[in-house]
C-alpha cells in the first residue's frame, strides 16, 4: 500500500471522528478525551505518510497546533469555551497544513458564530432557564472538513 492510500485512509479516518464529535457535541455538549486523543495521535502516522519531514517539519507543526491550542485554552480559562471544544481544536490543528491555519482558524470563527445566532434564536423561540451552550465542535469539524478538502481533495486547485 503506498504512503498517499494510507493518507487518505488516515484522513477518512479523521473526517469520520470529526463528525463523531459533532454530533456528540450537539447531543450531549461534550466531546470525549478519547476521541481527542484518537484525532490528536493519529496525526503521527499522517505526517509520516504526508512525507512530513522530521525536521524542521514537525516540530513546527506540533508548535503550531499547540499554539492555537494555548489560545483557546485561554478562552477555556474565562469559560468562554468549552474543554472538549478546545482538545478538539488543539487535535485538529495537527492535521492542518501551515498555510491553511489562518484560512481554517476563519472558518471555525464563521461557523461558530452562526451556529451561536442559531442558538440565539431557539432560545428566543423555545425560552429556557438553561444558560446557552453552543456545540461548537460542530464548527471545528466544519473547519477541519473544509481545510482537509481544501489541501488534500481539491482538484482546482491551480485555477485562480
Amino acid at each position: 500500500m503506498d504512503s498517499g492510500t494510507i493518507s487518505l485512509g488516515l484522513m477518512a479516518i479523521l473526517g469520520l471522528l470529526m463528525i463523531a464529535a459533532a454530533i456528540s457535541d450537539v447531543r450531549s455538549r461534550t466531546i470525549s478525551n478519547e476521541l481527542n486523543a484518537a484525532m490528536a495521535l493519529l496525526a503521527i502516522p499522517f505526517w509520516i505518510a504526508s512525507g512530513l519531514a522530521l525536521w524542521p517539519d514537525v516540530p513546527l507543526q506540533f508548535g503550531a497546533a499547540f499554539a492555537v491550542f494555548l489560545v483557546f485554552a485561554g478562552l477555556f480559562a474565562i469559560g468562554a469555551m468549552g474543554g472538549g471544544d478546545v482538545k478538539m481544536i488543539g487535535a485538529v490543528m495537527l492535521w492542518i497544513p501551515l498555510p491553511l491555519f489562518m484560512p481554517t482558524l476563519m472558518v471555525m470563527a464563521i461557523g461558530g458564530g452562526i451556529l451561536s445566532a442559531a442558538m440565539l434564536i431557539h432560545m428566543k423561540l423555545r425560552p429556557s432557564d438553561k444558560p446557552v451552550e453552543v456545540p461548537y465542535g460542530v464548527a471545528i469539524a466544519a473547519a477541519g472538513l473544509w481545510a482537509l478538502h481544501q489541501q488534500y481533495l481539491n482538484q482546482f486547485q491551480v485555477i485562480g
